[in-house]
């Protein structure tokens, strides 16, 4: 279980995640969605890794992550 917050600082409060940047995260969920990688569509929601994704998967969205962080 994950979660993508755009802050300069570690995300630990619900004061600190309302305070992230929401457009830089539209913008990173957009740019994995034109590489195939679906991610929930709202900065709040967790992300789960299960056993159905191979190392293969991983390493596309890693390699998708680093994309679209550019």
């Amino acid at each position: 279980m994950f979660g993508l917050f755009f802050s300069a600082e570690k995300v630990d409060t619900y004061a600190q995640a309302v305070a992230c940047d929401t457009n830089a995260f539209n913008r990173f969920f957009h740019a994995m969605l034109d590489r195939g990688v679906y991610f929930a569509p709202a900065m709040y929601e967790a992300g789960f890794v299960s056993a159905a994704h191979s190392a293969a998967d991983l390493k596309a969205t890693v390699d998708a992550t680093l994309q679209a962080l550019r």
